[in-house]
């Protein structure tokens, strides 16, 4: 199963997040549109991304609530019809709220930099550093903590759960 660490927090300064990233990283990589459906899920998260002109992907993952580095497990699954496949889970699970982003996305040797744009809720910096046969959970951790300093992650910043928890908290 994928598996990666991750490090989410609110950013108080976009444009010194973005003048960091493009420092350490060069041009941004990617910029998308997306919309998260959150649906409600008894194990796990389970949320559909339509990404404006991409196909859309149902992800489910795992993953403690903390604010520290955390690792995730996950399962992406392409989506042809999002239309359809939301109407059937939103019927069978309920949704849990929706949440829509502009995401910048740099990368930084095996870690993907987001900074996103959250609808209403501002913005916000998230590493996910994959983990694959070449880069393991120690040389995973220590990008993240660095990327965190060359960052000026504060600790009351970081953010324990994901943005669909901003609309609605686990298990409601």
């Amino acid at each position: 199963m994928p598996r990666n660490i991750e490090l989410k927090a609110r950013v108080q300064d976009p444009a010194t997040a973005t003048a960091v990233a493009e420092r350490l990283c060069g041009r941004v990589t990617k910029i998308e549109r997306q919309i998260d459906t959150y649906f409600h899920c008894p194990n796990g998260r389970l949320k559909l991304r339509e990404i404006d002109g991409h196909k859309a992907e149902l992800i489910w993952y795992q993953r403690p609530d903390q604010a520290e580095p955390k690792a995730s497990d996950y399962v992406l699954v392409p989506i042809p019809d999002p239309t359809g496949l939301k109407h059937a889970l939103g019927l069978a699970l309920g949704v849990r709220g929706i949440i829509g982003k502009l995401r910048r996305i740099y990368l930084y040797k095996n870690v993907r930099i987001h900074l996103d744009n959250v609808d209403v809720e501002g913005f916000f910096l998230e590493f996910e550093a994959v983990l694959s046969d070449d880069a393991n959970v120690d040389e995973s951790e220590r990008l993240v903590a660095e990327l965190r300093r060359e960052f000026g992650i504060a600790p009351a910043d970081l953010l324990a759960g994901s943005y669909g928890d901003m609309l609605v908290p686990p298990g409601r």
